[in-house]
């Protein structure tokens, strides 16, 4: 049990033991003394010394713990914080020889160890830099070479989850909800003449032609389905009788680890780097969930431990009402910004849909969550989608006691924050992305490797939450 408080918690239940233990042996000895006296002694002089030692030495312990807690267990925190970060998430912070000085030789020796270690890590990262340039390269031939055939991509794997899809494909599955990867592609097309199309595809075994309806029934796809192996398929949709460009620049969005679909399993029992996510950010009209709008919100999606680039969104949003000056100061959102913007209600099933089955990021989540779930109805919509806040997971890292605003967890996670993106939806939405990424090998360093174990640490951190709201209001 106590292996599991923090180090600083320890240290200061045992200076309350040394104060408890040395209050009862001087009770015991002075009642062994008047004892002794064979009850002749008057006891007001000896409950006088017993009281007096009890609040001395109190005070004593109490300013040798603050003076130890202070100038031991804090820098031990900062410098395990400082190691793990180095270790975990390969961010090289300096650590500060002031903080540090009365620990000996232990952080000089610490930071050496580290910088030889990270010596060799920065080689290897070198190769695979390199490596990951050349696989760029090869991205951006292919998404040439499709640019030239009039059809729009999309790869599916034996679960029926998108696994990769071009800028085309994106264009045509936007016209029904917003794009995403491991969706599944009953999400956008009609389910009946979906699992026609794949039981014709099985029963042949070579590539189908055939048509695909979306769920209203309004637009209708030529398609092609060509097998991969292992219940795999390529999707090609004509786009010759669709609104897209055929000749338009097609950047490809894709994960191949997607092609091996993993076992379902309960979500707390899901790893961390196997999770969905989507990190969000909300601007709005004030800081009351239940006055105020939401004017601006911002989306990214991560998938398998990594942001996925091109899925994203970012959009204004109508209010209704007039935007507050005060508010327009922090955001710099006016007025003009969201006129003709679409209304919270049309903007909330979009995102719903953009993050389903996944898992919700915000830094303060309860406010921002609010927003969405006071207005559930009118959208038509639950959100019930499991949670992390990036202020507990802070908590958890770098305990309680540090600073948790995103400000100051993006700087210690080496995280920039552009000027002109700060308190922009998006810009926070995308901070806040990146410092989950980094925050991961942290907390699986911690052996906080599944979901489950996670949502459990960081419910012993509530009361941050709490305090920050009740500053906020």
């Amino acid at each position: 049990m106590f292996t599991r408080l923090s180090l600083r918690l320890r240290i200061f239940l045992f200076f309350c033991l040394l104060a408890a233990g040395a209050v009862a042996l001087a009770g015991a000895a002075l009642w062994f003394g008047w004892s002794r006296a064979g009850g002749t002694l008057p006891t007001a002089p000896f409950l006088t010394a017993f009281i007096a030692f009890a609040l001395l030495n109190t005070a004593l312990l109490v300013g040798v713990w603050l003076l130890f807690d202070e100038n031991f267990a804090k820098p031990i925190e900062m410098l395990s914080a400082n190691l793990r970060l180095r270790a975990h998430s390969g961010v090289d912070t300096e650590l500060c020889p002031e903080s540090t000085k009365y620990l000996g030789d232990l952080a000089p020796a610490a930071d050496a160890v580290t910088r030889t270690l990270g010596a060799g890590v920065m080689d290897t990262a070198a190769q695979v830099a390199r490596e990951t340039e050349r696989l760029r390269t090869e991205a951006k031939r292919l998404t040439s070479l499709l640019t030239e055939i009039p059809v729009a991509t999309i790869l599916v794997n034996p679960a029926q989850e998108i696994v990769l899809y071009d800028g085309q494909a994106a264009d045509i599955l936007s016209q029904i909800a917003p794009p995403r990867l491991k969706a599944p592609l009953k999400d956008y097309f009609d389910a009946a003449s979906l699992a026609a199309a794949q039981d014709q595809l099985t029963r042949t075994g070579a590539e189908t032609s055939t048509e695909l309806h979306d769920h209203s029934g309004a637009r209708r796809y030529k398609v092609r389905l060509k097998p991969l192996g292992e219940g795999g398929y390529m999707l090609l949709l004509d786009t010759q009788e669709t609104e897209v460009d055929p000749t338009r620049a097609r950047p490809l969005v894709y994960d191949f680890a997607l092609m091996e679909t993993a076992q379902a399993c309960d979500i707390l029992d899901a790893p961390l780097d196997t999770l969905c996510c989507v990190a969000f950010d909300t601007e709005t009209t004030g800081l009351s969930p239940t006055e105020d709008r939401v004017i601006q919100l911002g989306a990214v999606r991560i998938l398998n431990g990594r942001i996925v680039e091109g899925e994203v969104i970012d959009t204004y949003i109508d209010p209704g009402r007039p935007i507050p000056p005060a508010s327009t100061k922090i955001h710099r959102i006016t007025d003009d910004h969201v006129q003709g913007a679409p209304d919270f209600g049309t903007v909330g099933r979009d995102f719903h849909h953009f993050a389903r089955d996944a898992v919700l990021v915000a830094h303060n989540a309860p406010f921002d969550i609010a927003f969405f779930r006071r207005s559930a109805n009118r959208m038509g919509v639950a959100w019930d989608h499991p949670v992390l806040d990036t202020v507990l997971l802070s908590a958890v890292v770098f305990g309680t006691t540090a600073e948790h605003s995103l400000d100051a967890l993006c700087d210690r996670l080496g995280v920039t924050i552009p000027p002109e993106m700060r308190h922009t939806a998006l810009g926070d939405a995308q901070a806040t992305a990146q410092a989950l990424v980094k925050l991961i090998p942290l907390l699986q360093g911690k052996g906080l490797t599944t979901f489950g174990q996670v949502i459990t640490e960081t419910r012993r951190h509530g009361r941050l939450i709490q305090d920050l709201n009740t500053s906020h209001g």
